[in-house]
């Protein structure tokens, strides 16, 4: 018997692997791609599978969750969060009980059910899907703003999801118990309060003890995860938020010093793509497909109503107290409303309740997940791209790996191909302007290793491995590869960059450009600050007096460094 469930389980992970290839090709979500082998698999498929256990299938989907969030926070900058905290925060509590309450009376209305039960539905279905979001947006070019509001957004707007369900199966449980004001508000600031006490305080704590303690490499992912997972569970158990604490954790030790820390993002890189599959697979196992077509017209109108009017409210409602955001990013943002595991991981709680309707509510929940994985995931990019929101792709490495020199350690291996057409063939290494502290380590020629030297020569397709940290990788990025031609990033950012020390008068007078002598003596900071937000971002641009200009390089501390200028179409005689 376990035997053959462990062959049957394999061949299923082998199988989405294998299927997640066929992703991109076909424009579907890989995430999809792992749920349909799931119903295939299940009862109603060629696989006739039949597995009904709710219990094992939200134990599985939790664990595979608070891995999912645990990497996602890992690799979340956290000077992000000056730009996008407010707006993520503001659609994590406020855009969720919107979409929740509009969702619910149109399910109410479409499905025949009671006010309580439709915003039940609503509540199930109200947040994006943080597993969705992160593997979507994994790898994409976006302007930090967007970005990193909707990865926030994703990571913190579960606990308001957790909430207003776990509340509303209560009151339906429950229709005599006392849910007054003081009980709701209790219960928000636990989910809240305790998932962000545990959250930042463990993972100081759990910060700390990797870094004192001595471990072979392997253990340090290990501890990791383990600790990890016991904070949500602690969370959990204590009332709070523990995808929140989850999270916040990963933030915490992906924003420090960290003891191997390289390592560690491998192994969860693996093991997160593992808990991705496993998760959406049990969740397309559980779910019979023949039961979906009793719904499928009530449950598209729901799926549409909420893609195109809930979801797109609340974040204008949402969005409203923050100006920097244009309206193209607006209804990007809206259209990214992605949902994924977590709808139908709340779908299990009112069946393990034992409610009345929950058959019926998990189902509405596994096509609304269908649907927005399908229609809005499938067209993702095509939206960034018709919203202005994406940047050029930046120049990369082909690999990188982490140097483990000293507990801590943040050098990287870079290793880069030059290609024929780069500048830099001919040119001995003495003659390159790289980053202080890098070095050329090694010159791989023919695959046959090279000592460099300050005279060693470069030649096309010589493979360089180059020392250095996270902060030299743009520049060394743009010094030894390039982005790809169709999309450089001259014709992105403008026909020339601009000092913002510069003035303005120097450069509209070279254009016959009247302007008056009190915006003359401003400098292009100045004119950046009256035109964008307090926290530009790279991408950001304006019109201003005939000329487009773009922020093309911004500090890490969110202030400009240089503007790119875009020549108007019939460029006028210099004075």
């Amino acid at each position: 018997m376990i035997d053959s469930l462990f062959l049957t389980g394999a061949i299923l992970i082998v199988l989405s692997v294998l299927l997640s290839r066929a992703s991109s090709k076909l424009g579907i979500p890989i995430l999809l791609i792992f749920l349909i082998v799931g119903m295939l698999a299940g009862e109603d498929g060629p696989g006739q599978i039949a597995f009904s256990d709710h219990s094992l299938t939200y134990l599985v989907s939790n664990l595979a969750l608070a891995i999912i969030l645990l990497d996602g926070g890992m690799r979340t900058k956290v000077s992000s969060f000056r730009v996008a905290f407010w707006p993520s925060l503001s659609l994590a509590t406020i855009g969720v009980a919107l979409t929740s309450t509009l969702t619910g009376l149109m399910a109410a209305w479409l499905f025949d059910l009671t006010l309580l039960q439709g915003i039940l539905v609503g509540a199930i279905v109200g947040s994006t899907d943080a597993a969705a979001v992160f593997s979507m947006l994994k790898g994409q070019s976006l302007n930090e703003r967007v970005g990193s509001t909707l990865e926030i957004e994703s990571g913190t707007n579960d606990p308001m999801a957790v909430f207003l369900t776990v509340t509303l199966i209560a009151m339906l449980a429950n229709p005599e118990a006392d849910m007054g004001i003081s009980f709701l508000l209790t219960s928000f600031v636990m989910q809240f309060g305790v998932g962000a006490l545990i959250g930042l305080g463990g993972g100081w704590l759990l910060w700390s003890l990797i870094n004192r303690v001595e471990l072979h490499e392997g253990l340090y992912s290990v501890l990791v995860i383990g600790g990890g997972v016991a904070l949500f569970a602690l969370s959990n158990k204590l009332g709070g938020s523990g995808i929140l604490s989850i999270y916040l954790i990963g933030l915490l030790i992906g924003n420090r010093p960290t003891s191997f820390r390289h390592s560690i993002l491998n192994v969860l890189d693996g093991m997160t793509w593992m808990s991705q599959i496993a998760m959406f697979l049990v969740l397309g196992l559980l779910v019979t497909p023949s039961t979906l077509l009793e719904i499928m017209l009530p449950a598209l109108v729901l799926a549409f109503g909420m893609i195109l009017f809930a979801r797109p409210l609340a974040v204008y409602i949402g969005l409203l107290p923050f100006k920097s955001f244009t309206s193209k990013e607006r209804k990007f943002i809206s259209w990214v409303g992605l949902r994924g595991a977590v709808p139908i991981i709340l779908a299990v709680f009112p069946m393990m309740a034992g409610l009345e309707n929950a058959q019926l509510y998990f189902n509405i929940a596994f096509f609304v997940v269908m649907v927005s994985l399908l229609v809005q995931g499938g067209s993702l990019m095509k939206a960034a791209r018709m919203a202005e929101v994406t940047l050029p792709p930046k120049p990369t490495p082909i690999s990188r790996t982490g140097i483990e020199i000293f507990r801590a350690s943040e050098w990287e291996m870079f290793v880069y191909r030059i290609k024929p057409e780069k500048w830099c063939v001919g040119e001995p290494l003495k003659r390159l302007a790289m980053p202080d502290g890098t070095r050329i380590t090694a010159v791989f020629r023919d695959e046959k290793l090279l000592h460099p030297s300050g005279s060693t020569v470069l030649e096309a397709n010589d493979t360089l491995c180059v020392l250095g940290q996270d902060k030299d990788l743009d520049a060394l990025s743009a010094l030894f590869t390039e982005a790809p031609e169709e999309e450089s990033a001259p014709r992105f950012f403008g026909d020339f960059f601009l000092d913002v020390d510069c003035l303005v008068r120097d450069v509209t007078g070279y254009y016959g450009i009247e302007v008056s002598e009190l915006e003359g003596q401003l400098t292009l900071k100045e004119l950046v600050e009256s035109e964008l937000s307090a926290y530009p971002v790279l991408g950001d641009s304006f019109d201003w007096q005939g000329l487009h200009w773009v922020v093309a390089e911004v500090h890490d501390d969110h202030q400009v460094a240089k503007l790119g200028l875009g020549l108007p179409e019939s460029e006028p005689e210099p004075v």
